[in-house]
């Protein structure tokens, strides 16, 4: 909205000076605007402002609600109106007239009209349904102007509702011959992929279209499209590859027209959504990676460091070069350009590169090393920007060697740091650190009560949350936990006895909890000590009723045995008369429990090692009750955000093109569907007022755990041990670009090494060597975010099957399913004639796998090797495209005759490869049952000596994943075959899932060995018929909350157009067609396991106009998609 007010200030005089010629750059001396904007500036207070506004204001309304005003005058006053509310003052009786401007009078007179609409409106405002008319009559125009009047209107303020309306002529609007015209378009279906998705995904290749469209206004336009959709699936457009890098060589080669320049840069914006894409495309691909290495060097040696945008090349060069499969020589250049940034004496550059730096560290930490003088400076540096961003890059280089420092640092910057944003950021982060690196208990519990003390109450409420969690869950060794509680029992009991008036009061609720759980632990510690401790916060003024909730229910663990009646009756008195309900709630239950000495450790029992309790978070056990009372006419319950949606969505347009068949209207009928019950596991310690610690979300941290780090500056490190280096400290030297830096590099190889201008003082070496200790070889250090080599210090117990934790060699496998085929657009006329087709139809030459693409760590052994076998450090290697043709994989087997017995008449999958070595393969298949789809895994020993200690551990976001097998498999003997099973269910509807896992095993006495691998499966194979009479599919829909709402086309393959349709989706997607009566039909569906969907359509203007509603959220969508993708491929 920024750029629209930019515009219309500088438009205004043009389009306003009515007593001037027109275009006009001047206001006229005599323009009602302008003595407005005169008056206001020389005002003296906000006061004499209001009352000025106000009466122009209700000028303005007398003007406008005249039958005598002119469309002159009106376009006047509405810009003066747009004034007043730029303002900050509400003009809401001009929004009927300024929609009124845009459907009446000239060009110019509709021009403002659209501005001011668009200024005025929201996309959820109600006035929006008379502008849509308008819109269409302007989109089919056949003046341009009004054409992209109408298209910067729809791509500013439209709602998702409004789409289907507008959608087809939007679309036409590609072809259009004017370059800006196709621009807008492609611009408003970028809008309408962000906020609905599904609804465009039917023209996907008419993006690429737009993508080779010969204007490089229109071209640019696409990228943000493309940005966007490769973010999300970029397996889906590897062989868009050489086209994205051609055009990067044509802009970069200066082969744009000059207007696109800035500062003598070729497009530089264009440029850097171009890196973007190529970082996203080349991730973990060597072969997509090997097109774009060319074009990247000359990125960075075209990219002079003389102007802003040219550093923004530079950094997003950097961060794709680090991103993409790595290559040595573009490594070292990288480098430089990080160390130029850094070492230089702009604050700027020297923020630019230490986010550089901060991106890369964990792929290359030997490049801190290098700078590490620099970065110590930084933490002393004036500019806070510039020492958070330096606290950021050490929270990327920490590990178990260097913690106690860092944190340190961390503190200190906390305890002076005034910004809220930046003190919750840096609590979360000590706070992380301190639980994965913690050197021993009495490090971990002070580092803590500082957080809690400095962080306040400003901190995520997750913090105190996990802290609870584990002391409350233990670890791996039950000495350690009674050594950590008992420790932090002594440091809040000594807190208590200070001035506990100073604490924050999350950290005062974090002290009641702990000491109400395990102060039993200090046997010399009487309790009626610790109730007179907790009463004295009681009587603190600035205890709020949240800390005195969790206080009485610390007392209440604490009065067992008639422990200090006489502070509990004395507490008990005072809060059993409070205003507060919660207060006197725990009031009463500290007096009961206190005066029955038999019931008070049945209800809050100490023992910590009870079976974990199950909360049905859904209150399933009213349902009985609900239904009643629904039957009895009761009005279904609304969570108050989804009353505030259906207050919204009542006053948007609805653009159903047809009435209802069934006898009540739906439309009104938006009942909140229940959520399935879900069982939350506590543990029996987390009484009181710590049940809402397993109702947090998890942590937002970035996990890598399972990740090698296999390159760095040198290249490849996976192939060889890395050699320790001297580390070498840059001096600083002016910022120059990489190509001048090459050339005095090899001038400075002849020379003799500089001496340093001034020695570091011994103050901050000895810093530098703590901080960054660990870092100058491949050891077994482990960087936060990576792998760990070593166990750390609180690990909390294991849940579930737990996988060997034994040291073992990894290898990341991808599997995925084949993409969509799409026409290979030839883009001859893509900005320069130069390109042939041959450039833009270029495939990505991966390695794949009947089922799609499988990504391996490794390096080609040998180019010659027909299937482009891979082989990694470990031995595995990834199923080349013809698995029969491996060496040494048995060729006599025939996986699908290891079926189970109850699976082989079964239809199932083609058998894919998902991972191999030397001895050991992993295939796998999915078997469809009608009431569930299982996943089989074959495990295929081609060696004589077995396979040992097998573990296959499976997962997934989307799925509930569970094992169907008899018995796990341990051992593989040789030359066979083992088989597992897994039933797969949709736990959370997408229109495409993902299984990942792991297989671990131990052949020859040798040391263990692991794989990653991934399969992927569509929604598809998930839906089953749902066999319901038209009465109860009626019943059902009233029910469903959640809907979308398409036109799909139709088919007609020699009978009734809309039977043929509902018979293919039938075919393709197995729905059950329950009615069709005339031009409707009605359809349901079910997704594994019980998760309904329903699909009412009808025939209307040449188009299967579809409605879907189901109580699961996100699966319309899916479905509707999916039915897109059937009739499509037809």
């Amino acid at each position: 909205m920024s750029d629209v007010v930019e515009k219309t200030l500088t438009a205004l005089p043009s389009l306003l000076s009515l007593d001037s010629q027109p275009g006009s750059a001047k206001l006229s001396s005599t323009s009602k605007l302008g003595n407005l904007i005169r008056g206001i500036t020389e005002l003296t207070s906000k006061h004499e402002e209001e009352k000025l506004i106000q009466r122009e204001l209700v000028s303005i309304k007398e003007q406008v609600s005249s039958p005598n005003t002119s469309m002159r005058q009106m376009k006047e006053l509405m810009v003066r109106a747009i004034y007043c509310e730029m303002l900050g003052y509400e003009a809401s009786f001009s929004y009927i007239h300024a929609i009124k401007l845009a459907q009446q009078g000239t060009v110019l007179e509709k021009r403002v009209g659209y501005l001011a609409v668009s200024l005025f409106l929201n996309e959820s405002h109600e006035l929006l349904l008379l502008l849509v008319n308008t819109v269409l009559k302007d989109l089919q125009s056949t003046n341009l102007i009004e054409v992209c009047m109408a298209l910067t209107v729809v791509s500013q303020i439209f709602p998702r509702d409004m789409i289907p309306a507008i959608l087809p002529l939007v679309e036409e609007k590609l072809n259009h011959p004017k370059e800006i015209i196709r621009r807008k378009a492609v611009l408003a279906l970028y809008k309408f992929y962000l906020i609905a998705p599904n609804q465009v995904q039917h023209i996907h290749n008419k993006f690429r279209q737009a993508l080779c469209d010969r204007d490089p206004g229109v071209m640019t336009a696409s990228l943000h499209i493309y940005l966007q959709m490769i973010q999300e699936n970029p397996e889906g457009y590897k062989d868009l590859t050489s086209s994205f890098v051609t055009i990067l060589k044509q802009v970069v080669g200066g082969k744009l027209p000059m207007d696109f320049n800035y500062h003598s840069i070729p497009a530089p914006w264009l440029q850097i959504q171009l890196l973007r894409i190529l970082s996203l495309l080349g991730k973990n691909d060597q072969s997509t990676s090997e097109i774009m290495y060319e074009v990247l060097d000359e990125s960075l040696r075209r990219a002079e460091m003389n102007h802003n945008i040219t550093y923004a090349i530079l950094y997003e060069s950097v961060k794709c070069i680090y991103t993409i499969h790595p290559k040595s020589g573009l490594l070292e250049k990288a480098a430089k350009c990080i160390g130029n940034f850094v070492l230089s004496p702009k604050i700027n550059l020297k923020y630019l590169g230490l986010k550089a730096l901060t991106y890369v560290v964990q792929q290359d930490p030997k490049l801190a090393l290098q700078h590490q003088m620099t970065i110590i400076e930084c933490l002393d540096h004036p500019d806070l920007i510039v020492k958070r961003e330096t606290l950021e890059l050490l929270f990327r280089i920490t590990n178990a060697q260097n913690v106690t420092v860092i944190v340190e640092k961390m503190l200190e910057f906390l305890c002076m740091s005034k910004d809220d944003y930046t003190s919750t950021d840096l609590v979360g982060k000590v706070a992380e650190l301190a639980e994965k690196y913690a050197p021993d208990n009495e490090w971990f519990i002070e580092t803590m009560n500082t957080v809690f003390s400095v962080g306040g109450d400003m901190m995520q409420p997750d913090i105190p949350n996990n802290f609870l969690k584990l002391l409350s869950e233990g670890f791996d060794s039950v000495e350690e936990d009674r050594k950590l509680r008992l420790f932090a029992v002594d440091s809040y009991i000594s807190l208590l006895q200070g001035e506990p008036g100073k604490l924050p009061q999350r950290f005062l609720q974090v002290i009641s909890w702990v000491l109400g759980e395990y102060s039993y632990l200090k046997e010399e510690l009487e309790p009626a000590t610790v109730l007179r401790l907790l009463a004295k916060v009681l009587d603190m003024k600035q205890t709020s009723s949240e800390t005195k909730s969790w206080v009485l229910m610390a007392m209440t663990k604490l009065c067992q045995g008639g422990n200090g009646l006489s502070v509990t009756q004395e507490v008990s008195e005072t809060y059993s008369s409070s205003m507060d309900t919660v207060l006197r709630q725990r009031a009463q239950e500290l007096q009961h429990l206190s005066q029955d000495s038999d019931l008070q450790p049945r209800v809050l029992p100490r023992d910590a090692n009870l079976e974990p309790l199950e909360v049905d978070s859904s209150l399933s056990f009213l349902d009985g009750f609900v239904s009643e009372a629904l039957a009895a006419g009761a009005a279904p319950y609304k969570p108050p955000h989804q009353r505030q949606e259906e207050l919204v969505q009542a006053k948007v347009l609805s653009l159903e093109p047809y009435g209802l068949s069934l006898p009540i209207s739906m439309s009104s009928c938006n009942i909140a569907d229940r959520q399935s019950p879900t069982l939350l596991s506590m543990s029996s310690g987390l009484s009181g007022d710590s049940t809402d610690l397993s109702h947090k979300g998890g942590s937002t941290t970035l996990k890598l755990d399972g990740v090698k780090r296999v390159w760095g500056r040198e290249g490849y490190l996976s192939q060889k041990e890395l050699m320790e280096e001297a580390v070498q400290i840059e001096a600083p030297s002016p910022v120059r670009s990489p190509n001048h830096q090459a050339e005095d590099d090899g001038s400075q190889s002849q020379a003799a090494t500089p001496t340093q201008t001034s020695e570091p003082e011994p103050e901050k070496q000895q810093l530098a060597s703590s901080l960054f200790v660990g870092l100058g070889s491949q050891s077994s250090v482990c960087l936060m975010g990576k792998s760990e080599a070593t166990p750390q210090r609180f690990r909390r117990k294991a849940k579930g099957q737990s996988s060997s934790s034994e040291p073992g060699t990894q290898i990341s496998y991808s599997l995925v399913s084949p993409p969509s085929t799409v026409d290979n657009l030839l883009c001859n006329n893509l900005l320069d004639s130069n390109i042939n087709s041959g450039e833009t139809s270029e495939v990505s030459g991966g390695h794949t796998t009947p089922n799609g693409t499988c990504d391996v760590e490794a390096e080609l052994t040998d180019s010659k090797i027909k299937g482009r076998y891979l082989t990694g450090d470990s031995g595995l290697a990834a199923a080349a495209p013809s698995p029969h043709e491996e060496p040494n994989r048995p060729k006599d087997i025939c996986l699908s005759s290891h079926l189970p017995a109850e699976l082989s008449g079964l239809f199932h999958s083609e058998i894919t490869p998902l991972c191999s070595s030397q001895c050991l393969h992993l295939s796998a298949c999915h078997v469809q049952k009608e009431d569930s789809l299982v996943l089989v895994i074959f495990i295929s020993n081609s060696s004589d000596c077995a396979i040992q200690q097998t573990l296959l551990d499976l997962d997934s976001e989307q799925l509930e994943v569970s094992s169907a097998s008899d018995s796990p498999v341990e051992e593989v003997r040789g030359h066979s075959v083992a088989v597992c099973q897994y039933s797969l269910t949709v736990k959370r509807p997408s229109a495409h899932v993902e299984v990942t896992g792991m297989v671990s095993y131990l052949f020859c006495a040798e040391m263990p060995q692991a794989a990653q691998f991934s399969y992927k499966l569509s929604l598809t194979s998930f839906i089953r018929p749902l066999m319901v009479s038209t009465e109860e599919y009626g019943t059902m829909w009233l029910t469903f909350t959640h809907d979308t709402k398409q036109n799909l086309a139709l088919i007609s393959d020699g009978q009734e157009p809309l039977t043929a349709t509902l018979n293919v989706l039938k075919k393709k997607l197995q729905l059950h067609v329950v009615e069709i009566i005339g031009m409707e039909g009605i359809v349901a569906c079910q997704v594994l396991r019980n998760q309904p969907c329903l699909m009412h359509c009808r025939v209307h203007a040449g188009m299967l106009a579809v409605w879907m509603r189901s109580p699961v959220p996100d699966l319309p969508d899916c479905l509707i998609y999916h039915c897109q993708r059937a009739l499509q491929e037809h």
